[in-house]
């Protein structure tokens, strides 16, 4: 049970429902609001991230780019605490749950509305499970490429956000994209933490992360953009909308997403980053819920 603890990368999940959060308070603040919406919302996306976490355990494993020289968590294929075969059946029963979850939830939300929002909906859902399995597996990983972070942006940002507040209010707003971005952004960040910390087993193992093609000097760099361009839409947005001084609250994480820049800036070596990356996750979840919070008082 320990090994399948660890294989579901708990500390994973307050990110994954970081865009869900937030959604439901731009949602809230419209006074749109459903308790049934919230808990499938909230369900789907726990199982799919860890069908995500299961899914790259097995794919590092059995493509062979988890070695003995992994500084970042224990993987339990690798290691051989949990089998190929078992974690194919975890996999598969993750896949289910979050099928089950998400018909669900396309039911409740879109119950007497147009069938082709519900088959749309559907589609990037099955869009969402492609690339949670294809992160590190079939004949072509995108993660493996160098699109990790393109895929975190779309769907930890954009389609998290904008889907789950569509989902409350059956309506978009452009001016979303802005947190939206931002959540995105600083998922990104995570990943990057992440990639600058296997930066040399990767470029061993021939896995191509942005990380591995730019150098550490650059990923350093680009770390901070990454910080720096989230922080910009979250103002960007308060900005255009005439927010209170209360909605600006966010601003107090700020000065976390600034540590964590430092920190990555000034690390000496990669088992540092191991605590950085829980930290930057735990920032974007207080991030969220302050800027929530300053939506709706």
């Amino acid at each position: 049970m320990k090994s399948w603890i660890s294989a579901a990368r708990p500390r994973t999940l307050p990110l994954a429902l970081a865009s869900i959060i937030l959604g439901s308070f731009l949602a809230s603040a419209n006074h749109h609001f459903s308790w049934q919406i919230a808990v499938l919302a909230t369900l789907t996306t726990i199982f799919l991230q860890i069908l995500s976490n299961f899914a790259n355990d097995y794919g590092d494993a059995v493509s062979g780019k988890d070695t003995e020289l992994r500084v970042g968590p224990r993987r339990a294929v690798a290691t051989g605490d949990i089998t190929k075969e078992a974690m194919l059946r975890g996999i598969i029963l993750m896949l289910v749950l979050a099928l089950i979850c998400g018909i669900g939830l396309l039911t409740v939300a879109f119950y007497n509305v147009e069938p082709k929002i519900f088959w749309f909906f559907f589609v990037l859902g099955l869009l969402s499970i492609a690339a949670a399995i294809g992160y590190t597996n079939g004949k072509r990983p995108y993660g493996y490429a160098g699109f990790g972070d393109i895929a975190v942006l779309i769907f930890f940002g954009w389609v998290g956000v904008l889907g789950t507040y569509f989902l409350y209010t059956l309506s978009f707003s452009p001016l979303l994209l802005l947190p939206a971005t931002s959540v995105g952004l600083f998922a990104t960040g995570v990943l990057n933490v992440n990639n600058i910390r296997d930066i040399e087993t990767d470029t061993m193992t021939g896995k191509r992360s942005i990380p591995a093609r730019l150098g550490l000097p650059l990923a350093v760099r680009y770390h901070w953009g990454l910080l720096i361009a989230g922080m910009a839409c979250a103002v960007a947005y308060s900005f255009l909308t005439d927010a209170t001084a209360v909605g600006y609250l966010y601003v107090l994480a700020f000065p976390l997403f600034i540590l964590n820049g430092r920190a990555i800036a000034t690390h000496k070596r990669p088992a540092e980053l191991n605590a950085r990356l829980g930290q930057l996750a735990l920032t974007t979840l207080l991030f969220v819920i302050l800027f929530g919070l300053g939506q709706i008082l």
